[in-house]
């Protein structure tokens, strides 16, 4: 079979202009970004067809490293339904570049199940990623130039929360001394950078209903706290206007296509083991507003980016899925079976039937959210029957629809079954209203201990002095009522990543947090988890290069 790239390649792509008529977006709605990418304005929202629009949420069981093919899955289902006549449309997050030239190589989907132009959508795209890193920078810039101009005044903070973030796997920038080298350098400063992915503007973007809100949500940043342990935020700075301004364009959703010419719908793209890990609120309800079945995927397995889907992302936008997709795989089932790392592409008809313990765990989940669950089983040529037959079998004993998914070698065509059954699903048992995990009116300690508990198992969680110093900070305001976003593992329930499969009797231990008052949330950090990723021992940009005009290597 052909690389993802040749693949790719081997496609004529259509017009922007041809995709967007097909789910009625007029030429002049549409910024082309050359011939095949486009933005398209906020501004075609309509609330009355997205409360028509069937969401779909698709997730996954505890991921591999190699990951379980969620994103090729979701792609796979928009063509599945498009194949059987229905007006879909998928809607997805934007890949960093961390990742692809870290461990992943790139995420626009595998084999026939991708979203194109492949290289551009995993490399620059339309900028946003850039916008993003330089709003969250400029902030940092003009902080340092208040506190370098006014010292003289004695106005400094007492403490300063703003870091600053690059899209690159840098583990040497966690922790750093800036304003070195004399006075005329600055003020000398403890501080670090985080990923882009996880700055406090990406969420904000993600989140945010149009650009009044993303004004209003970035004037509330928390910057650092003043002597009188009152917050410093980006409106006490009088530069709001100014980062709106570096987001006027990004703030507005990509249309791209698929494999087989279907509209997607690509925007924002937080990581969920260290942030809420879903697409934006605009793209989702511009796809909805434009499709009568909307796919969209939440990242990692289903206890990090669904239960964010779910407690934050469709709490603050009142979205409901119709159903949510359960995606697993042989080898991620044997690894969870205590299958050794390097022998699950090899038949382990114990060690799958062992594995299963997760993906129940992650169904019971979704359950106790009011979703009614199908699972994907995302097939490899390796697999054999007989470990196809105890999935099946599995699924029918709990009642649970299953339908294999082979959109990555035989696109549409190979995800029909999963598309009949997702329609079929939703038609008979939809989704019920969601029931969150907690109530905005528990205690942060409370929230933390109902996901920790419902979600992952835990029997406790234990709050380390920097968390517990946050929750004094935070004591009796608005923000004890935002929602709970904790940065953990993507390869375990528990905070230790070889707890494979379903751990169980372990702490939960919370050792910093920080406060997103512009995303309202609040970010808890759990065991050693970091938000600036390191690179492997060999990264994917030792494979990445430009051949004859070509890029080799992306994925």
């Amino acid at each position: 079979m052909k690389t993802d790239i040749e693949i790719a390649r081997s496609i004529k792509l259509e017009p922007i202009s041809k995709i967007a008529q097909q789910i009625n977006i007029a030429d002049e709605h549409i910024h082309n970004y050359g011939k095949y990418m486009a933005k398209v304005p906020a501004s075609l929202i309509d609330n009355n067809k997205v409360n028509q629009s069937n969401l779909i949420l698709v997730t996954a069981i505890t991921p591999t490293k190699a990951g379980i093919g969620k994103t090729t899955v979701s792609i796979g289902l928009t063509l599945g339904l498009n194949k059987i006549g229905k007006k879909a449309v998928v809607a997805l997050r934007e890949p960093s570049l961390g990742p692809c030239f870290g461990m992943k190589g790139g995420a626009a989907g595998g084999g026939y199940a991708q979203v194109l132009p492949m290289e551009d959508i995993n490399l620059h795209f339309t900028g946003d990623f850039h916008a993003i890193t330089s709003a969250h920078n400029m902030i940092s810039a003009l902080l340092d130039n208040y506190l370098y101009q006014n010292r003289a005044a004695g106005k400094g903070l007492k403490e300063i929360l703003w870091k600053r973030v690059l899209d690159i796997n840098d583990r040497s920038l966690r922790y750093i001394v800036s304003g070195l080298h004399g006075s005329a350098n600055g003020i000398p400063t403890e501080s670090g950078f985080d990923i882009t992915p996880a700055s406090e503007i990406m969420a904000i973007l993600c989140l945010s209903k149009d650009i009044e809100d993303l004004r209003r949500r970035i004037e509330k940043i928390i910057l650092g706290y003043n002597y009188d342990n009152t917050p410093f935020t980006v409106k006490d700075l009088g530069i709001a206007g100014s980062i709106v301004v570096l987001l006027k364009d990004a703030i507005n959703p990509n249309l791209v296509q698929t494999t087989e010419h279907n509209a997607a719908i690509v925007h924002g793209g937080p990581f969920a083991n260290i942030a809420h890990g879903c697409n934006s609120i605009i793209a989702t309800k511009v796809a909805m507003s434009h499709a009568d079945y909307v796919v969209t995927e939440a990242g990692f397995g289903a206890d990090l980016g669904a239960e964010k889907f779910f407690n934050i992302k469709c709490r603050k936008a009142g979205l409901t899925p119709k159903l949510t997709v359960i995606v697993a795989t042989a080898q991620g089932l044997k690894m969870h079976g205590g299958v050794a790392i390097e022998d699950i592409k090899k038949e382990n008809i114990e060690g799958l039937r062992n594995g299963l313990a997760n993906i129940e765990k992650h169904i019971s989940n979704m359950q106790s959210f009011g979703q009614t669950v199908v699972v994907a089983f995302n097939k490899y040529a390796q697999d054999t029957q007989a470990e196809l037959d105890i999935i099946t079998d599995f699924c029918k004993n709990k009642n649970i629809g299953f339908a294999i998914n082979n959109a990555f070698s035989e696109g549409g065509e190979g995800a029909m079954e999963l598309a009949n059954l997702v329609v079929e699903t939703i038609e008979n048992n939809p989704s019920k209203a969601l029931a969150f995990t907690y109530e905005d009116n528990d205690s942060i300690q409370q929230k933390v201990e109902k996901i920790a508990k419902k979600i992952y198992g835990a029997d406790s969680v234990e709050f380390g002095g920097k968390a517990l110093k946050i929750l004094q900070l935070i004591k009796g305001t608005d923000i004890e009522k935002y929602p709970i976003c904790i940065a953990k593992t993507q390869y375990s329930f528990s905070e230790d990543p070889k707890a494979y499969g379903v751990a169980k009797g372990f702490t939960l231990t919370i050792n910093d947090m920080v406060i997103n008052n512009g995303a309202e949330f609040i970010v808890a950090i759990a065991g050693t988890i970091m938000r600036m990723p390191g690179l492997p021992k060999v990264p994917q940009a030792n494979h990445i290069d430009i051949v004859d005009g070509l890029i080799d290597g992306l994925s």
